[in-house]
């Protein structure tokens, strides 16, 4: 099976997340998406992100409906801070059956060259690119698969949900259902 792993912080996962996995399920090759919750990514800071499991309870509450899409923890296990590539590979060893392509935002293809050995990335595993702000087909030069995906530009982020929710704005139709009223519960984000 042909899976596109979609990493993320997801602090918190919002439409535009499920907007891009909804469009690589149905107008690509990829047969499932995976949310892979990423407890720390090595170019982010760590001290801004809700909890690990209560980002993936978001995440799963948010997919629930939709079987082409898993929500996974699989790197809440794995040595911190997480790497694409140590993920890949403990994914390749458990299921090896399985064809294992990586969903980015166009804003990751110009700091692409800083992740951990992304000449092996390229080199393994295709790579399905959706647009972000100010980012143009020709600007992408790297070796490799690089499908371009069409998607709809999602200009929605998840730093401006979490500001929004700090200056006491509602905003449900930005987020899934379950995921805003999970947040209204436990009063996430609001300080």
């Amino acid at each position: 099976m042909k899976i596109g792993l979609f990493f993320g912080s997801f602090n918190p996962i919002h439409i535009g997340h499920l907007a891009i996995a909804n469009f690589m399920a149905e107008f690509t090759d990829l047969e499932e998406i995976w949310f892979i919750v990423s407890p720390h990514n090595p170019l982010k800071n760590k001290a801004s992100l809700l909890a690990d499991y209560h980002r993936f309870e978001l995440v799963k509450l948010s997919i629930e409906a939709y079987p082409q899409f898993k929500a996974s923890n699989i790197e809440f296990g794995l040595p911190q801070p997480s790497f694409t590539i140590d993920t890949l590979s403990y994914l390749k060893e458990k299921h090896n059956n399985h064809q294992f392509s990586l969903i980015v935002g166009s804003d990751n293809l110009n700091n692409f060259t800083k992740w951990k050995n992304y000449e092996l990335l390229l080199q393994n595993h295709e790579l399905y690119v959706y647009p972000r702000p100010g980012f143009k087909d020709e600007d992408v030069n790297l070796p490799g698969t690089i499908h371009i995906v069409p998607a709809p530009l999602m200009e929605v982020s998840s730093s401006f949900i979490r500001q929004a929710i700090k200056e006491k704005k509602e905003i449900p139709f930005f987020l899934p259902t379950q995921a805003y009223q999970y947040i209204k519960d436990m009063h996430f984000y609001e300080k």
